[in-house]
């Protein structure tokens, strides 16, 4: 890859705020990057700010889903959006958390060939109806997670996942924006 982040002419931020120097610093020790995405947001430090607070919140604050059920969703729905950048970071982040490639790369591809729980499948069969057909959810989609071992907030937990997922896959499209050459070989 050539270095580009986005084919938009928007220049990542050059004087980072002490803060974001410091998240950009954690990034890079703890993943040996910082992803694109970020240094996508970082001409606007409040714009940066608001997408890490939600996703931080959205993918690892405390939840009755599993990290890699979140991780799980975040692929399946931008498996459904053809989005290049989250299909390479989420798909490396399921292998990991899995420690099962190949689960990875059926996420990837087709959730529905992958060898998941009743749970997941129901989780996954939501998201894409959100995903593809908003308008169409209705009691008893909620009431199918229910019954496979969701409760409600589990369901809210699910939907912000799958939106925001939706809204990031859209900006990526709409920039092109670029996976970090990294994510293609984690967890492999």
């Amino acid at each position: 890859m050539t270095g580009k982040v986005t084919a938009l002419q928007i220049k990542p931020g050059e004087a980072l705020s002490e803060k974001t120097q410091a998240y950009f610093d954690l990034c890079q020790e703890k993943l040996g990057m910082v992803p694109n995405v970020l240094k996508a947001y970082s001409f606007d430090e409040t714009k940066l700010r608001a997408f890490t607070d939600m996703y931080n919140e959205l993918m690892l604050a405390e939840s009755g889903l599993t990290k890699l059920e979140r991780e799980m969703i975040a692929v399946t729905v931008s498996s459904v959006n053809h989005c290049f950048y989250c299909l390479a970071a989420h798909g490396a982040a399921v292998r990991e958390l899995s420690g099962d490639p190949i689960l990875g790369e059926m996420m990837v591809m087709n959730y529905r060939a992958a060898d998941l729980s009743s749970r997941q499948r129901a989780m996954l069969d939501f998201a894409v109806k959100l995903t593809q057909t908003p308008a169409e959810i209705v009691e008893a989609d909620r009431q199918l997670l229910r019954d496979a071992g969701f409760g409600d907030r589990d369901i809210w937990d699910i939907s912000s996942v799958a939106a925001f997922f939706n809204m990031t896959n859209r900006v990526a499209a709409a920039s092109d924006m670029r996976p970090n050459d990294e994510y293609h070989s984690r967890a492999r």
